[in-house]
């Protein structure tokens, strides 16, 4: 196994990779550390999942499996980029493409009806939604902004839009009936084996077995009422015309890749509610599948025109909606992975509460998050700038994030324990003796979860927000609500470590909307502030505070200590990568920021030299903050437009500033010696250097894929330098 593990994924991060891993490649030799990957992209984890459907050249082997078990030793040093957390209609593309390059893979099952196509089903279910993250994520998180990151902002402020007291920008959440209100929680008292049922009139089915839960696990139920959430989202549409606002749904369809797609789908039918009543039967009879969206229905109905004619209709009746792209009229409900919440709401909130409409204006938007579990974060935000304006990037302090993730914990809507439910009944969580752990009357299409947190990943969160806050000595607050039913279980685990350790006036434990403000506050005096949260909201507010503070989460340092003693590390958010292909397959420009890796790469050098005692590691570690240091002050991140520099010119300046710092330390003679020539070629052939680089902007770059690309093509495009391949190798 090589010394760090560099992870393949998709879209921009990788294809970053393709420019920045031969660097880093050649960098680390020089030290003794091999640096392999690992292929957990979409397409690779769909190969790896249908080995008798391929040729023996084209099988590949299970990657996220072989990390699975790497991340649960002390020997595990990864580089994890982020990968797509896949909805339906990226996974049923990402098939097609295989299958147009020669892959003779099945097709995904829409309605598996067979036992064939049910098992298929199965397995293409396995790869949807987060599939990779519960895998490898075997310790807690512990991000933050570099400090360097942190003063190139404040020294640097980029725009934010202006917020006006009256702006109409509004957050709605259903007033019942939703997670949060029917949330039950417990702490098992002993090791657990658990089933889930569904009793009916018309018999009990078994909707999951073999749950195995050890003693001090926190165990939640809870479902959404299918009924409350249509009502609500008739209201909403209503209201929302009213007011003159935008329409936008916010939703995690990608992680949450059970619950979400379904909300989803309600709010389809809900906006073209008059539609589905008079043609839901000959909608259905073509496939049509509102979970899917609204571009794959009207990519189903286009040859329809009564149909046609009754959904543009619909339409202009109801209230514009927030636009993913106002050009080619693709709107906020066209696909369900186009419009993330936790990239969607920091961005309409940096904007000042404006959305882009139909019209191509911006405008203020109802937004519409149907849960309150997280809804009351965004909804608090909004009221503060409201009151208070803009944050300002140049003097606002910064919210670190502590949070709760390991072995799985707090995974909702992206696991096996969630069930769009099929019949009226009531759903048990039943012990293996028959003790009912909990129960929920339920309704057909009522959405049911479970999820569980276990013990030692609680305490492992709980003292690494203790190591955090001594090592900032800043005010520190547990996110955590005691009247909502899994909070108060975790605060029955917080309160007596902090007691222990003498602690308790130390942290604070609020309320998530309580908790906003208090932040908002804190960060808008200049202060810094610990957010210490759960999993879904850590992965909320590790964008919202870096997008408002810094313009984007792509440069966040993301530290993951496993709890085996082993390392990963993170590199941001990925949010935008799917324009950001866009643009270079037509522009032939990356715009990707590739600020998140180094800092990674930074600190997983380091771990190394910590763990295997190899100094040469530490020194090449040092030189890489340096390096990145060298591209914040000297200006050398990515521009947007054509043009300009792009990603491949960032990762020259990084080599560069990376050999330059390392001919010039005293600590490794042998290291200095090595990289002064190269340092040397580096700077002597810059003008060379960016004019190749420059010269292949403008054109469309063909890239052999969108989902797997042709890896030789991708080299061409993105080593565009043959300068500086040269030097590099």
């Amino acid at each position: 196994m090589s010394d760090i593990i560099y992870t393949k994924v998709d879209e921009a991060p990788e294809l970053a990779s393709a420019s920045f891993l031969p660097i880093i490649q050649k960098f680390a030799k020089a030290a003794g550390v091999s640096v392999g990957t690992k292929d957990i992209s979409l397409a690779g984890r769909i190969l790896a999942t249908f080995p008798e459907h391929l040729s023996e050249e084209q099988r590949q082997s299970d990657d996220l499996a072989e990390l699975g078990r790497l991340v649960k030793t002390p020997d595990a040093n990864v580089i994890k980029l982020p990968n797509i957390s896949a909805s339906v209609p990226q996974l049923v593309a990402a098939v097609k493409e295989l299958q147009s390059q020669g892959y003779a893979l099945p097709d995904y099952p829409e309605t598996p009806t067979t036992p064939e196509e049910i098992a298929v089903r199965a397995k293409y279910d396995g790869i949807k939604g987060s599939a990779v993250n519960p895998v490898l994520r075997e310790g807690n998180s512990d991000r933050r902004a570099a400090k360097a990151v942190k003063a190139f902002a404040q020294n640097n402020p980029h725009r934010m839009g202006e917020w006006t007291a009256d702006s109409k920008t509004r957050v709605s959440a259903m007033s019942g009936g939703d997670f949060f209100s029917n949330e039950v929680s417990t702490t098992l008292s002993a090791d657990a084996d658990v089933k889930i049922v569904l009793e009916t009139a018309s018999g009990d089915t078994v909707l999951k077995d073999g749950l195995s839960f050890p003693k001090g696990t926190v165990v939640d139920a809870t479902f959404m009422s299918a009924r409350a959430l249509d009502a609500f989202l008739a209201d909403e549409i209503a209201k929302t015309k009213s007011e003159g606002t935008l329409f936008s749904l916010h939703m995690k369809a990608t992680m949450m890749k059970v619950s979400d797609p379904i909300i989803f789908g309600h709010a389809v039918k809900a906006f073209l509610a008059p539609v589905f009543e008079k043609h839901g039967s000959a909608m259905a009879e073509l496939g049509v599948n509102p979970n899917s969206g609204l571009g794959d229905l009207l990519a189903r109905v286009k040859d329809q025109p009564a149909i046609m004619a009754d959904i543009d209709a619909c339409m202009a009746d109801r209230p514009p909606m927030y636009m993913v792209d106002s050009d080619k009229g693709i709107t906020n409900l066209h696909v369900p992975s186009d419009v993330i919440i936790d990239a969607s709401m920091p961005a309409l909130i940096r904007a000042g509460g404006k959305g882009w409409g139909p019209d191509g204006a911006e405008s203020d938007a109802n937004c519409v998050i149907p849960d309150n579990s997280y809804a009351p974060v965004y909804d608090e935000t909004i009221k503060f700038f409201k009151a208070n304006g803009k944050l300002n990037p140049a003097t606002a302090g910064t919210v670190q994030n502590i949070g709760l993730m390991a072995q799985k914990a707090e995974e909702y809507g992206s696991h096996p324990t969630t069930f769009e439910i099929p019949e009226a009944g009531t759903v048990k969580m039943v012990l293996a003796d028959g003790t009912v752990l909990h129960s929920h009357a339920v309704e057909a299409g009522d959405i049911w979860r479970s999820a569980s947190a276990r013990q030692s990943p609680i305490e492992d969160w709980v003292n690494l927000a203790i190591d955090r806050q001594k090592a900032e000595g800043c005010e520190a607050i547990f996110w955590l609500d005691e009247n909502r039913a899994h909070d108060a279980e975790l605060i029955a685990y917080v309160k007596p470590i902090l007691e222990a350790r003498g602690l308790s006036d130390t942290f604070k434990i609020m309320a998530p909307r309580e908790a906003t403000r208090a932040s908002l506050e804190t960060i808008t005096a200049g202060r810094n502030s610990i957010a210490i949260t759960g999993n879904v909201l850590r992965d909320y507010l590790t964008d919202l505070f870096p997008i408002l503070e810094l313009a984007t989460s792509a440069k966040m340092l993301s530290i993951v200590k496993l709890m085996n003693g082993g390392g990963l590390f993170e590199t941001g958010a990925g949010g935008s990568a799917p324009k950001h292909v866009q643009q270079l397959m037509e522009q032939n420009h990356l715009r990707w920021d590739s600020l998140g890796e180094f800092c990674a790469l930074g600190e997983s050098l380091q771990f190394l030299a910590d763990a295997k005692g190899n100094e040469k590691a530490r020194v090449l570690g040092q030189a890489v903050d340096a390096a990145t240091q060298g591209i914040l002050d000297n200006d050398r991140s990515p521009s947007r437009k054509v043009g300009e520099p792009d990603n491949r010119d960032s990762h020259y300046w990084f080599a560069r500033y990376w050999a330059e710092a390392l001919a010039a330390q005293d600590a490794d003679a042998d290291l200095a010696a090595h990289f002064a020539p190269i340092a040397e070629a580096l700077r002597e052939n810059e003008a060379q250097i960016v004019a190749e680089i420059a010269a292949a902007q403008g054109s469309p770059a063909d890239l052999g894929g969108y989902f797997h690309t042709d890896p030789v093509k991708t080299a061409t495009v993105m080593r565009a330098s043959a300068t500086l391949n040269s030097i590099i190798g």
